[in-house]
């Protein structure tokens, strides 16, 4: 990867993978090895005229390519993050939340490598 995206820290940035859409915050981006630390926000599938919200906030951070994702546009975060409940203390993290993230990193990855074996062909 060459491209090296001006994302600031604190940034909402998107990964889209088919109809699911994962928004994060950015932490900080390792310009030399074009990786960005993200923390995740939530991961919305849009499948219906409501999207699937689920709350990552509790959910671990990601260190991922920087160049797959896209700055998140203020008009389509704000609706999404309204709807999440205020955040309380948790002595547990969401499984249910964790294993979909996991889902979605493990189907996102597999594309973005489909897509480099594409190029490279």
């Amino acid at each position: 990867m060459s491209i090296h995206p001006n994302f600031q820290l604190g940034q909402i940035l998107s990964l889209d993978c088919g109809n699911r859409n994962l928004y994060c915050e950015v932490i900080q981006v390792i310009t030399s090895r074009d990786i960005g630390w993200v923390r995740p926000l939530l991961l919305a599938e849009f499948i219906q005229e409501q999207p699937l919200i689920t709350d990552l906030r509790d959910a671990s951070d990601l260190l991922w390519p920087i160049g797959l994702f896209r700055p998140a546009l203020d008009t389509e975060v704000i609706s999404l993050l309204s709807q999440l409940v205020p955040k309380e203390s948790k002595v547990n993290i969401d499984n249910v939340a964790q294993h979909k993230l996991q889902q979605f990193i493990y189907q996102a990855w597999q594309a973005y490598q489909d897509g480099k074996k594409l190029e490279n062909s």
